[in-house]
């Protein structure tokens, strides 16, 4: 059957809004995004995804107060709050860019858009051939159900409302929904309904009687309270019943021909997509386009000017007097969700700690005056014991003289906070815990973290933080904070917000963290992550709170001295360009360079005249690929592309490296705080930020050079401790192949021992290009190599790459056989597992789309061994700072380990990959490389030995 989809705009658009509560602005407009970049995601989903063949969406034109139901009923829709101030024009911006695209935007003036897709699906619902799907979670329009001709669909999740559906989950038929919703009422569009009737008694009832007239036929044989609600809405109810009731005869039409998603102009995306910034979208756009037979060389040069704001007619109807999306004031502060109350007494304070010292779990968060834990201030702290209450203890506020001082405060409650026994939760503790130990306590008993469980639940979601969970998993929407502190320029602290509005939102942070955990732990205990979560993930917060907070020393003076050289050079290398190219011109201008090395000698603008290799739709390509691919031809004779990679490799050096390196030294503690982070990437590798210390180069030995600045301190040492070949040795463990274990057992070269088994040689006869191909397949194994990939990167044929991949599948079959049970354990279950039980959903494997499986397939392997390998080295962190951190004296206490470090002064700074890096006194070197190496070749028990690879040196180059 052909397909119809409806879209629920507005319904659409809020859920984009508020589903990605990140600030997202244009790069280019600064117009705000995040609704619009959602909603553009849903549209490409469809079109991707679900393939209509008609679509069309239908918004709202009128405002709240100017339908005939509020004309019907003053009351209805009369208390609703007024959008966000950015939500309007990212409305108008999602109106032109369907409008640019052509999707039929449909709305009547005097109804909502629910009426107008009535009357759509009124009038087509019989059309021979056709199917419908509104694209919609509103349950209203689940009186248009049609046994298989209409049905909603919600496109995020893939869940189907059809008929039987919605009697499998409410146990009424689409002909009974009215009466239900009548019944119910709608507090938020003040639908009067009966008082204390909800969804499932209404359902219920009119399961039960047939309708809402039969049950008010008897409703003088319903008994108690009910029956007397019941009977007092006897005069209301019939006004409920027209509210919910949808007209199906608004004078709307739908052209067919319009409609038809194959006559879209999806080029016309393509600019659009690069004005708002959305890299992200770019390929996936393209791919539509590809597989459509068209390219963004199809797209219109420049994209349609962005919105104005409020007052545009974008749509029709966005500026009338009382619209929705008329221009509003400032919005009030919004009322508290939960009982909240500032603690500003001795007598209050102490009566929290008893209340504290009794909870059987404590949600605890801080409020401070910045974002880097390393340098923010206290400005208090907040608790909660009990869902829908907490409380906020001030110790820095614009009122100081009101309330008790961070000495007095943190007197009281430190022995709380340290004491071990006393079970914490949070959100993202990892910065409480920095914030709190600059203050002079150590956070002990942190028994869960919500944002470490919705990353372990689902490792996929776009954002663990607090507002997008608190609105999935609680339906909640929280205050930002921006609402209290502004953005931008006029952004100010958070010591400087009245006490009553900065109680209301810190207590709502300690009680919604408190919410989370109660929503998120029964999840991690269903999917059998507690192991992990309590013995692994919830640990290592404190581990990398102590990396953040030991950082590791800088010399300043060393970056400047590279800095200087490598600047030295690319004047050199800038000099030697212009000297190639016989003119002057901007080598960082990609047009400028493209002129030189493509025009012809005989142009306007001269050139040399080298044959083009890519062309965009600005001009022909100057990337690293193109310029790679001239450097390596022999009849490119001049010397410009391998120059120029060289020039631009060293700009980012020195611009990315040295001088951002130089400016992230603590200018207190002479060194760089990084933040490592276990809630980023999918595979359960840990990331590192502010700065990104893992981004560091180390193919190059002049980005290996970098590290020379990273030193110990006089009189101590930096030890590195380096997996070798962990992958590999992680995937001989999980295949069990018998070839790649036996080699490992006994120490070979392993790429030369898979060499020899691929071609069928002694090791000893295997040459250096059997090696080179052995050790491509090695590695790229677990990432999906393709024959053309392995020819590209040993420089032979494809035939001769397909025959070393053939080889090595049939010579390590355990292996062949492992990677196919990766991805049938995808297909069957929707994840993967590593060897701790961590999991990844794979969605991609379910795709009808070749390119998108081949990527599902190469997640599911990956994801099993990359992700054991990041459980291997989490496992090693979080033994090594019990057994070394002069902080973990509770946790070696709990393990009855005593309370001193086995050896003292040794700290852990870094983990880079597969390293670790620690700081030691400079005698006491020796034993503690023997136990680094000791405890982490001891973290897993596999069928080959763990080989860990750690050197002593004064700084992390010569360890390398």
């Amino acid at each position: 059957m052909k397909t119809l989809y409806i879209i629920d705009g507005h319904a659409q658009f809020f859920r984009a809004f508020h589903a990605i509560r990140s600030a997202m602005t244009s790069p280019v407009t600064k117009e705000p995004t995040n609704a619009t970049f959602g909603f553009v995601g849903l549209i490409l989903k469809l079109l991707k995804e679900d393939r209509p063949d008609y679509l069309v969406t239908v918004i709202d034109v009128s405002g709240d107060r100017e339908t005939f139901r509020s004309e019907l009923y003053p009351e209805y829709k009369a208390h609703r709050e007024k959008p966000p101030e950015s939500f309007g024009p990212q409305v108008e911006r999602c109106v032109s860019l369907l409008e640019a695209v052509g999707v039929p935007v449909l709305g009547e003036a005097g109804v909502e858009a629910d009426d107008v897709i009535a009357t759509l699906v009124e009038r087509h619902k019989g059309d021979a051939g056709l199917k419908i799907r509104i694209i919609s979670k509103d349950k209203d329009l689940q009186q248009l159900l049609e046994p298989g001709r209409v049905e909603m669909y919600d496109a995020h999740t893939g869940e189907v409302i059809d008929v039987d559906r919605l009697l499998e989950k409410k146990g009424v038929a689409p002909s009974q929904v009215v009466d239900m919703l009548a019944l119910m009422g709608d507090a938020v569009d003040n639908v009067p309904g009966v008082p204390g009737v909800g969804e499932k008694t209404a359902a219920k009832l009119i399961g039960e009687y047939g309708s809402l007239d039969a049950l008010m036929a008897r409703a003088d044989e319903i008994k108690g309270k009910r029956g007397e609600a019941l009977r007092a809405a006897r005069e209301t109810l019939p006004l409920s019943r027209t509210l919910v009731t949808l007209k199906r005869d608004v004078d709307v039409d739908l052209d067919f021909e319009r409609a038809r998603v194959s006559d879209f102009d999806l080029p016309a995306l393509a600019p659009i997509l690069q004005q708002l910034g959305f890299n992200r979208y770019q390929d996936e756009l393209k791919a539509l386009l590809a597989a459509r037979g068209e390219s963004v060389a199809d797209a219109p040069a420049v994209a349609p000017a962005a919105p104005k704001g409020f007052g545009s007619s974008a749509g029709g109807g966005f500026d009338e007097e009382g619209g929705l999306f008329a221009s509003v004031e400032a919005k009030p502060r919004r009322e508290a969700q939960g009982a909240y109350r500032c603690i500003r007494t001795k007598k209050e304070l102490d009566a929290l700690v008893r209340e504290l010292e009794k909870a059987s779990i404590i949600a605890v968060d801080t409020e401070t005056t910045g974002l880097d834990p390393m340098r923010a201030e206290l400005c208090g702290l907040s608790f909660s014991t009990e869902a829908g209450a907490g409380v906020y203890v001030p110790v820095r506020s614009p009122e100081p003289a009101t309330h008790l001082d961070a000495e007095a405060v943190l007197a009281a409650l430190k022995p709380v906070l340290e004491d071990p026994a006393r079970p914490k939760t949070g959100h993202n503790l990892k910065y409480d815990m920095l914030v709190l130990r600059r203050a002079g306590v150590a956070l002990r008993g942190v028994a869960f973290d919500g944002m470490v469980a919705s990353y372990l639940v689902d490792p996929a979601r776009s954002s663990h933080a607090m507002d997008p969970l608190a609105l999935a998993l609680l339906g909640r929407t929280t205050t930002p904070i921006s609402e209290l502190i502004g953005s931008g320029k006029k952004q100010r602290t958070f010591d400087t917000v009245a006490l009553d509005e900065a109680t209301d939102y810190a207590a709502e942070d300690a009680d919604v963290s408190l919410q989370l955990q109660r929503a998120l732990a029964p999840e991690i205990a269903s999917m059998g992550l507690r192991t992990l979560m309590d013995e692994v993930e919830t640990p290592l917060v404190e581990v990398l709170a102590e990396l953040q907070w030991n950082g590791i020393e800088v010399d300043a003076a060393e970056l400047d001295r590279q800095a200087e050289r490598l600047q030295a050079r690319i004047t050199e290398l800038r000099a030697e360009v212009l000297e190639e190219a016989g003119r002057d011109f901007n080598p960082d201008s990609p047009k400028q360079l493209a002129e030189v090395l493509f025009n012809k000698p005989v142009a306007e603008t001269p050139g040399l005249g080298v044959k083009p290799r890519k062309k965009t739709k600005t001009g022909y390509s100057t990337d690293v690929e193109v310029l790679e691919a001239l450097a390596a031809d022999p009849d490119v004779s001049t010397r410009i592309p391998e120059l120029i990679l060289e020039h631009r490799s060293l700009t980012k050096l020195v611009g990315t490296y040295l001088v951002a390196l130089k400016e992230a030294v603590h200018p207190e503690t002479g060194r760089i705080h990084a933040s490592f982070n276990q809630t980023v990437a999918a595979t359960g590798r840990l990331s590192s930020s502010d700065p990104n210390l893992q981004n560091i180069p180390i193919r190059t030995e002049v980005g290996r050079e970098i590290r020379r600045a990273f030193v110990a301190p006089e009189g101590r040492v930096l030890i590195g401790a380096d997996y070798s070949q962990i992958e590999l040795r992680l995937l001989a463990h999980l295949s069990k192949d018998e070839a790649l274990i036996a080699a490992f057992r006994a120490g070979e070269d392993i790429h030369r021992a898979v060499a020899a088994q691929i071609h069928g040689v002694e090791p000893d006869a295997v040459t250096d290009e059997q090696r080179s191909g052995a050790k491509m397949v090695n590695f790229g194994i677990v990432y999906g190599i393709t024959p053309f990939g392995l020819a590209r990167r040993l420089g032979v044929s494809n035939e001769e790459a397909t025959a070393i991949i053939d080889g090595y599948r049939t010579r390590f079959a355990g292996i062949t056989t492992f990677l196919a049970e990766c991805v049938a354990k995808a297909e069957a279950d929707g994840f993967v597992e590593t060897m701790l039980g961590r999991r990844r959903p794979i969605p991609q494997i379910a795709s009808r789309h070749p390119n998108e499986r081949s990527l599902g397939e190469r997640m599911a392997i990956n994801s099993v061994v990359q992700g054991s390998a990041a459980d291997l080295i989490k496992l090693a962190m979080v033994d090594l700072h019990v057994r070394l951190s002069a902080h973990a004296g509770h946790l070696r206490k709990a393990k009855g380990m005593g309370e001193a470090p086995e050896i003292e002064g040794v700290q852990m700074l870094l983990q880079i990959h597969d390293e670790l890096v620690f700081e030691a006194p400079r005698e006491r070197a020796a034993e503690t490389l023997a136990l680094v190496k000791g405890r982490m070749e001891a973290a897993m028990d596999l069928l080959v030995p763990l080989v860990v690879e750690a050197r002593v040196s004064g700084n992390w180059f010569e360890g390398k």
